[in-house]
């Protein structure tokens, strides 16, 4: 890859389609379309100079064989007005397979351009700092955002809320860090008072204070984004893939009289409340000498552990074996799960029936009461992954030693400070994150 080309792709949806949108960017397009001798037109694309900014409707040649390929809109964004900071351009046209590949073929004839790879144009974005990682990750959710909690989380964080809110954090980590630095480097200067950092101290504590409330989410960020998992847990023929058949209306798992029919987890998404709801069937937990279900059963356990909510299926025929689940009861909730054949036990939360629906929704209220205390966050900036947590307890974890050890030697606690700061510059990038990057803008599909 080098990286001064200029880069294309199709940016738009899959083929056909009635318009399909060819991106181009890089440094001096329109110079490098120019033709030096060509009295017809003055770019070997195209026969009229693009405006900035302009809508054209052009006739689109192919470079060297001057072949008509298509007709279609072009529209050009100069340097550094752009989404990628190079001059780019926008090709509209009809979108055929033959139209595009002939398209495609043509941009590959000129000197020095390329097919873009995955992710490159937000890459460029980033590198001539149009946008940071956190908008560039938010542009990646609002591409693949299937709900509308999922959309409104997405696009927050695509127009840089969560910037703001980290970037906020980090120049008060350097401030204070800078009036320690102060007091160390030009201690004999008559302007610097021997306490200057002594004015940090309230300051970094309310800095702490406020981070320590943005950890304390309770994971909404990450469900917002994932989904809310719900676990269907129970003894073998206990009515789980009944139950996720029923909330799922169709038939997504097999129903059978036999027992340790599902020995794999099986999953389903629906929308509720806008927020994308993942319910897992697993396999039925009894003993068992059979090596494929003792690793069904296994499974079953990891997914109650990762879930948000576990339904514990019990029916007379098939009574919930006694299992510790090893998470808080606030997430877990008692099902009888054939209430059509018995009655209800005394101590059941929720009495149902998949087959007759009986039930069902005081169950879907009760899962969409608890997505609803979710959902109503999706406007905040809200932790969505794993790395900004990591990265958030890591400048925490600095910023806390720095106020545990302020009787310490001040040369120690601006190297706490600068820990504190350059962690939170890894969510951003503003520091050390040539690592990350391949991995993060891997998300992205070609032409994007």
């Amino acid at each position: 890859m080098k990286p001064n080309d200029s880069i294309f792709a199709l940016s738009s949806g899959q083929l056909p389609s009635g318009v399909a949108i060819i991106r181009i960017s890089g440094t001096d397009l329109l110079n490098t379309l120019k033709l030096e001798n060509d009295n017809t037109k003055n770019y070997s694309l195209f026969d009229f100079t693009p405006e900035p900014r302009n809508s054209h409707l052009l006739r689109i040649y192919h470079p060297k064989t001057d072949e008509l390929i298509d007709h279609g809109l072009v529209l050009y964004f100069p340097a550094p007005h752009s989404f990628t900071g190079e001059d780019c351009l926008e090709l509209h046209v009809h979108g055929g397979k033959a139209v595009v590949a002939k398209l495609l073929d043509a941009l590959s004839q000129i000197k020095d351009w390329r097919m873009a790879e995955a992710g490159e144009f937000s890459r460029r974005a980033f590198e001539n700092g149009r946008l940071d990682l956190t908008e560039i990750e938010g542009l990646a959710d609002l591409i693949a955002s299937e709900t509308e909690t999922q959309r409104k989380l997405a696009l927050n964080q695509s127009m840089g809320n969560l910037r703001k809110l980290y970037e906020g954090w980090r120049e008060r980590l350097i401030h204070s860090r800078a009036m320690i630095e102060a007091e160390l480097d030009f201690a004999d200067e008559d302007d610097v008072p021997d306490t200057a950092s002594d004015q940090i101290w309230s300051q970094l504590q309310l800095l702490n204070e406020e981070i320590d409330r943005h950890l304390g989410d309770e994971r909404r960020g990450e469900i917002l984004r994932d989904g809310f998992r719900v676990a269907l847990i129970g003894a073998p023929n206990a009515g789980k893939s009944s139950l996720l058949n029923a909330l799922a209306q169709r038939d997504v798992a097999i129903v059978t009289s036999e027992a340790g029919t599902t020995r794999d987890i099986v999953e389903v998404k629906l929308d509720i409340s806008g927020v994308p709801i993942v319910i897992s069937d697993t396999a039925g937990i009894r003993e068992t000498q059979g090596i494929v279900e003792q690793e069904g059963i296994k499974r079953s356990f990891n997914a109650a552990k990762e879930a948000d909510l576990v339904l514990l299926l019990d029916s007379k025929d098939a009574p919930l074996p006694e299992i510790n689940l090893e998470i808080s009861k606030n997430r877990q909730l008692l099902l009888h799960s054939k209430n059509d054949l018995e009655q209800s036990q005394d101590d059941v939360h929720i009495s149902i029936s998949s087959k007759t629906g009986s039930g069902l929704d005081l169950l879907i209220k009760e899962i969409t009461d608890r997505v609803d205390q979710i959902a109503h966050f999706a406007e905040a900036p809200l932790i969505t992954r794993a790395r900004h947590r990591e990265n958030l307890h890591k400048c925490i974890e600095a910023l806390e030693q720095a106020l545990e050890t302020r009787e310490l030697p001040i040369e120690l606690i601006a190297e706490n400070l600068r820990q504190a700061a350059d962690a939170i510059g890894r969510i951003t990038g503003r520091v050390d994150v040539e690592d990350l990057l391949d991995v993060i803008f891997s998300e992205f599909c070609v032409g994007k």
